[in-house]
């Protein structure tokens, strides 16, 4: 692969670990506080409606794609540049696949999975939420790090 090429994925990559990692900080800093701060129902229903619309938008190709072009960049680092790059660029790679789609994965998609069999209007429902909104938030907290890490580490690497 030419180092143009190579360039140009380290920058897509960055590109894309930031714009995933600014997706999550805005979810840490206003809508979980949005939601929480609503009366239950409305919260549980907002935040059931939302992990519907974001699987279906263009967040889920970038963050997807950004975990595929990682996963192909730390493979070409450690092939094909072991002399030029590899540790930021593989570091950038782990820090996106297990902080960010790892971390989704593990701990927010069945948090998600077990707040869509909440029923909205019942009232047994809102201890269920308040514990939702503080450990989704946690782990959002920790995934966002990691992108922007990610992202960090992408656009420090050597691009020639």
């Amino acid at each position: 692969m030419s180092e143009g090429t190579f360039a140009a994925l380290t920058v897509v990559a960055a590109v894309g670990s930031g714009v995933v990692a600014g997706v999550f900080f805005a979810f840490s800093t206003s809508v979980m506080r949005t939601l929480a701060g609503l009366p239950a129902p409305q919260g549980i229903a907002a935040m059931q409606r939302i992990n519907v619309v974001i699987v279906k938008g263009w967040f889920l190709a970038a963050f997807l794609g950004t975990a595929a072009l990682s996963a192909v960049l730390a493979v070409l680092a450690l092939v094909s540049r072991p002399e030029n790059g590899l540790v930021v660029t593989v570091l950038g790679a782990a820090l996106y696949l297990i902080g960010g789609f790892g971390v989704t994965v593990a701990a927010n998609v069945p948090r998600n999975d077990r707040l869509a069999a909440l029923d909205a209007e019942d009232p047994g429902s809102e201890a269920p939420w308040r514990e939702f909104v503080a450990e989704w938030t946690v782990w959002n907290h920790v995934r966002g790090a990691a992108c922007a890490a990610a992202c960090a580490c992408f656009a420090a690497a050597p691009l020639g």
